[in-house]
This record gives C-alpha cells, structure tokens and sequence, in this order.
C-alpha cells in the first residue's frame, strides 16, 4: 500500500500534470489520422505476434529436430518461414505509414505553429528572438511530428510484446517468468527520479539550442555591420562560448545517460545470467527439452528487449513533451485585435473617396512600462501629405506602429474616419487600408515583379510598371537583364540603400491604399529624387493620405501640416 500511494503522490507532482497537459496538446494534431494510426498499432501487434510465434515454433522444430517429434520438422519450417514473411511485411507497411503521417503531422503542425506567430499580438512577440522562433518552428516541431507516431503506438505493441513473451514464459514456467522480470523494481523505484532529470535537460538542451540558433541568424542577418565594424572576432568568440556552454550541457547529460543506462545494462545482464542458469538447471534436471530452454533465453530476451522499449518510451516522451510545451508557449500568446468589424466593412465602402486618420487624446505606453505619448492628437486628412518630426527615439515610428494597428493607446482614440463621417478605431482589421515604407532595407528574396505582387496578387506587368515609375524605381529597374523578372538576392543584395527604398515606395504604391504612411522611407534619397517621389505619391492615387516620419527640411517644405514628438508630447507646429 506504501508503494501504490507513493505512486500516486507521484503522479500529482506538478510535472506529470505539465506533460499530460502537453501531451493533450500534441494528440490534437492526430484527429484526422486515427484510422492510420489504429491501422499502424494493428500492424506492430501483428509484426510482433509473428515474432513472438516464430520463437514458440522454433521451439517444436528443435524439438523435432532433436528427435522428439520428426514427422513435424516440415510443418513446423514452414511456419516459420510464414512468420518471418509477415514480420517483414508488417514492418515494411508500418515503416510507410509513419513516415506518411509524420511529414503530414510535422507540416500541419509547422503552418499552424506559422499561422500563429503570424496572427500574434505583435508586442506579445518581444520575448522571442527570431532564431528562437525558427528553432521552434523547425526542431521542435520535426521532435513533436515524430512522436506522434512513435510513442503511444510504440507503447501499445510493446506492452503486446511484454505480456505476450511474460504470458508464454509463465505457461511453460511460472519461476521462469517471474525472474525475468527481476530487473522491473528496480525501475519503478528510480523512475521518478530519472523522469525529473531528464525533463530537466531537456528544456535546458533546447534552449541553449535556441539562443545558438539566436545568435547565428543575428549574425548572419548583421554581417555587414559585423564586418564594417571589424567585429569579426568578436563574434567568433562569442560563437566558442555559446558552443562550450552547449559541448559542456551536452556531457553533462550524456554522463547521466551513461551512468543511468550502465546502471540498467548491469542489472539486465545480472537478470540475464540468472535466467540462463535457471534454464541450464532446467534442462540438466529433464525438466524442459532443449527446444524449450532455446525459447525461454529467446523470450527471456524478448521480455527484456520489450521492457527496456517500455523504459525508452518515457526519455521520448519527456523529450516530445518538453517541445511541445515550447509550442504551446508560442501558440498560446495572445492575438491581434479586431475591432468593429462592421465599421470596417463601411470604410471598405468608401476607400475610395479616401480615408483621414485621427488621434484624439491618445496614452501611448509599450508594456515595459515606457511611455512615449501623453494625451496626444493628431489628424491628417485625404489628399493631404502630413509629416511628424522630432528627434530620435521620441517615438515617431511608434506612431506608424499605432496607426497599423500593431499597438494600442492605453487611453484616447485611434480612428480611420469615411467620407460620410463613419469613424473607425485603428486595429488590425483596418491595416489594409494603408500603404507602408518602413525603415531601412525590406526587399525579399525573388524577382522585382515578385516582390511587388506580394502587396497586390493579382498585378499586371503594366501596373507594376508604373508603379515603378511613380516610386521613380523603373529608370533602374528596366536596366535589368530581364526587367521586372530580374532576380533579387536576399536583403536586396546588388540594389542601394537608395534603390532599396525606391522598390519599396513602388510595391506601397501598387497596393493603392487610401492611407500611406513612409517612415523616413526616402531618407538615402538625394533631395532631386525625394522630391519627384512625394509628388507622385500625391498624383498617383486620387484622395490618398500621406503620413511621413522624416527629419528632412525638404521634405517639411511639402507637407500640408507638421507635428512634432518630444518628451511625451504630440503637438501641431504647422
């Protein structure tokens, strides 16, 4: 009774109640699946049932062999043949239906995973590092897909395998059976323990995973920087470090691995020994025949094979688990807001009499506790080309960020107002309605014709063109072996910081949103370009709003009205 209760107390602890939890969380992903994996449980049983039955019959052929039974010799090679027949048959279709529903599994997984970093609270993704969401994204989910199939079928057949071999040793022996099983005590008490452990290293395996995923994608992402401020070195020491803190998580849990499965390997090999006298004595005795001693050390290795996949089940699981729980982290983080939906439906409406943008007392603070804006206002109407200044990091960009809807003033209004006067607060449901530069380089990999219909799907070359042209980027763009079908290299590799923003201006323009909004877009421009730019925006759709961060006189010059940002306040200049 001490040992049933310690058991349940066991099963209380908080860890137990974290992995079922995730567990359920996995299992979600397999609804679909069911049929095959019932199918792929079915399979192993049968595999292991020849396995099993291949052993009992060899039994009856050394036995008829040995001259018990001669007339059964044929019979009993046959069948075993058969056995062995199906056990590889059953492998094979086993080994085809999970590799099927893996890459199914892992590429549901990985988009749902996707969908919900795309589709999260964009404050809510500052506890992530990018290199920590990819190894999320792609280790722990690769980890997770494998153990769907893997480990409650695995368990399933094993536990056949385990009664099965337990059931035939007891028939023909019950002492026999009962020693073989010696090694199972000891597990049970140590399994607590090495349960804790392992779940341990593993969350500390994969996030230092992380932060050496973290570290080589910020750097490969900042190799220009690195090199032009000869950091080179810096960051391969940097590199050692993380490596050495890996190399030395790593052989820490490797020296617990070894002493732990050392520790088993003895006790089966003693478990072994005693089973192999045991049959010895047996058979010395006349008890048993040789065919039945051959078959007790097979099944007696059978039950410890069985028992020791039983024992494995657990590190998998804890590993599955564990990356489960990093997923569900990312999963679980809260989503954008949609606000009104109606009201947008209504602007949709009327877009294209053009759209005013308004803040009307707004509190912006970021939840670190930094307050940039206290009771601000702002408006900028259709047709009008509106600039905010001030100095650096008063909050100019989080103003862009506020009207994408990508934070929310704690207090005060962010609307989007029609032409009829409907008034709509600013969420991600009303992101479509602007165009956006941000700052710095965001062309993407692909052709110029690619990278321009990502804001519009349905583009023609035409409209790309003048685009193009609006933005002032085809006088360079046409240079091109092949034109808008010319390749681009990652971060826009072979354009300036100029050209850069030129292609960038160019696909806001062809979404031919009623809202633009360039946050020191035209900042590598020379003030000739800068200015025909700003013009097309303005001639290129009728009734657009233009809202620009910039520190450029040039570009003051131009704007219908100014709005300056400093020390927490947003006041109209002009």
């Amino acid at each position: 009774m001490g040992m049933i209760r310690k058991a349940f107390g066991k099963i209380r602890e908080g860890y137990l109640k974290e992995m079922y939890k995730e567990a359920k969380w996995m299992y979600q992903y397999t609804k679909r699946y069911w049929a095959s994996i019932c199918f792929y449980i079915a399979a192993g049983i049968f595999s292991t049932c020849m396995s099993l039955g291949g052993s009992v019959v060899s039994k009856y052929l050394i036995d008829a062999v040995t001259g018990v039974q001669r007339s059964r010799i044929g019979l009993m090679a046959a069948v075993i043949v058969f056995m062995a027949l199906g056990n590889i048959i059953s492998k094979a279709v086993i080994s085809r239906i999970s590799a099927r529903i893996n890459v199914e599994v892992q590429n549901e997984l990985q988009a749902d995973i996707f969908d919900k970093v795309i589709d999260t609270d964009w404050e809510s993704l500052h506890e992530f590092r990018s290199g920590d969401l990819l190894n999320r994204l792609n280790s722990d989910v690769s980890t997770v897909a494998g153990s769907v199939i893997g480990w409650i079928p695995n368990l399933i057949t094993r536990m056949i395998q385990f009664l099965g071999a337990f059931g035939i040793i007891f028939y023909y022996d019950p002492v026999m059976a009962f020693i073989a099983l010696l090694s199972a005590p000891v597990m049970v008490l140590v399994s607590g323990y090495l349960m804790k452990r392992m779940r341990r290293y593993n969350k500390e395996m994969r996030q230092i995973s992380s932060d050496l995923m973290s570290f080589q994608n910020d750097a490969f992402q900042n190799l220009q920087t690195v090199k032009a401020f000869g950091l080179m070195s810096l960051f391969r020491d940097k590199l050692r470090k993380l490596q050495q803190h890996y190399k030395n998580k790593m052989l820490e849990y490797n020296r617990f691995s070894v002493y732990t499965s050392s520790f088993m390997s003895i006790v089966g090999m003693v478990v072994s020994y005693i089973c192999f006298g045991w049959s010895v004595y047996r058979l010395w005795s006349g008890y048993i025949t040789t065919g039945t001693m051959i078959m007790f050390l097979q099944m007696a290795n059978s039950l410890s094979s069985s028992f020791s996949s039983l024992v494995q089940v657990v590190p998998s699981a804890i590993s599955a688990t564990t990356c489960a729980g990093r997923l569900m982290a990312v999963a679980e983080l809260e989503k954008e807001q949609i606000l009104e939906e109606d009201a947008v439906e209504e602007l949709e409406k009327q877009k294209k009499d053009g759209l005013s943008v308004e803040l009307c007392r707004v509190d912006v603070t970021y939840r670190e506790g930094n307050q940039v804006v206290c009771k601000g206002d702002f408006r900028a109407d259709k047709g009008e080309l509106v600039a905010i200044i001030g100095p650096s990091g008063e909050g100019k960009t989080t103003l862009i960020r506020l009207l994408l809807g990508l934070i929310y003033p704690v207090s005060g209004r962010a609307e989007l107002i029609g032409a009829d006067g409907v008034r709509c607060p600013v969420s991600s449901a009303t992101r479509k309605f602007f165009g956006y530069v941000p700052q710095g380089n965001t062309v993407f990999a692909g052709t110029v014709a690619e990278n321009m219909r990502m804001v519009k799907r349905d583009a023609t070359d035409e409209e790309i063109i003048e685009a193009l042209k609006a933005g002032c980027a085809y006088e360079f763009i046409e240079q091109l072996p092949q034109g808008i079908n010319s390749s681009i290299g990652e971060r826009g590799t072979g354009f300036s910081e100029g050209q850069a923003q030129r292609l960038a201006i160019a696909r806001a323009l062809l979404r031919d949103a009623p809202v633009l909004l360039l946050d020191e877009a035209t900042s590598a421009l020379d003030m000739e370009i800068e200015e025909r730019v700003l013009k097309n925006i303005m001639t290129y759709g009728k009734n657009r709003t233009c809202i620009v961060t910039t520190h450029r006189p040039s570009v003051l010059t131009m704007s219908d009205h100014i709005y300056e940002i400093r020390g927490n306040t947003l006041e109209k200049v002009k």
